[in-house]
């Protein structure tokens, strides 16, 4: 990531003689490239897991599940009532109606029991086995591309330079919350504190521990690392790590969005499609004030 004023030069045939000084390029093409990357694995790894969840609609804490055990944490099902058929959430022994949505849903007349509904899996019908070939496909593709962005952005500095918060960072912290709170955005080019803590800790743990619960919960990796599934406290634990790890992706991606809106869409976009992007105005010192005799 590199920051230049656009001018028409060698370096940058493409670019249109300008003197404005605020527009600079802010993201790399390696940059631009791995969030694509990562947007589109993460997609169809979260809608094509949905379908494979929906095979075992509950999460269990412990290496084992059954209906000798009393380890369920998180269910959805459908069940039927005086009112007719009804959809239900349990959270930790709390059960909530989600008809329409989560446990019963579909066309009116022919809604089924469904734990998420069909237009929120890849594929929309029942297929398992082909729901696993995608999300199996796009997760190679994610953590390819994450061990060869954490290679490349340590050997050209891109991690210490342009992630890794700085003492004066973390001084600007309540700052940063509060000006985020009223939402005030200062555009530059470096990522403020919030923004440094948000994508190092998707960077460097939740898409890492993604990745790791993945990897625990397939029985060939089991006779690879066998110690894998033991640390993280058994398959089951692992796949509700899993499963909570990609709903705070889902809220990183929600917030992510906001920020976006919230900051001015066109200037965030253009940055992350072509690179360039506008920064404030520089500040203009005082001039000094000539005194009379």
């Amino acid at each position: 990531m590199e920051s230049v004023a656009r001018s028409q030069s060698a370096a940058d045939p493409g670019a249109s003689a300008s003197n404005d000084k605020t527009l600079i390029y802010r993201q790399s093409r390696w940059t631009r490239l791995t969030h694509w990357l990562w947007a589109i694995s993460l997609f169809f790894m979260l809608l094509s897991g949905l379908q494979i969840f929906n095979a075992r609609p509950q999460l269990y804490i412990g290496k084992e599940s059954g209906f000798d055990y009393n380890n369920t944490i998180f269910a959805i099902g459908a069940e039927n009532t005086n009112a007719g058929p009804r959809g239900y959430t349990d959270i930790f022994g709390h059960r909530f109606d989600t008809t329409g949505v989560l446990g019963w849903s579909g066309p009116a007349g022919q809604e089924t029991s469904r734990a998420f509904p069909s237009w929120a899996t890849i594929p929309s019908y029942y297929d398992l086995g082909t729901a696993r070939v995608i999300h199996f496909f796009f997760a190679w593709i994610l953590t390819t591309t994450l061990i060869v962005w954490f290679v490349a952005s340590t050997v050209n500095g891109h991690l210490r330079r342009d992630l890794a918060p700085r003492l004066d960072d973390l001084k600007r912290l309540p700052q940063d919350i509060v000006d985020h709170a009223k939402l005030k955005f200062h555009h530059t080019r470096e990522y403020n504190t919030l923004q440094k803590m948000a994508y190092g800790g998707v960077l460097f743990v939740l898409l890492p521990l993604m990745i790791i619960t993945g990897l625990a919960m397939s029985p060939s990796m089991n006779a690879v690392l066998p110690f894998l599934n033991d640390l993280l406290g058994g398959r089951q634990t692992a796949r509700t790590i899993h499963f909570t790890v990609m709903v705070l992706l889902v809220g990183f991606f929600i917030i992510h969005i906001l920020m976006i809106v919230a900051a001015g869409p066109i200037n965030e976009l253009r940055s992350i499609i072509t690179g360039w992007y506008r920064t404030d105005p520089p500040a203009q010192d005082d001039k000094p004030v000539e005194r009379s005799a």
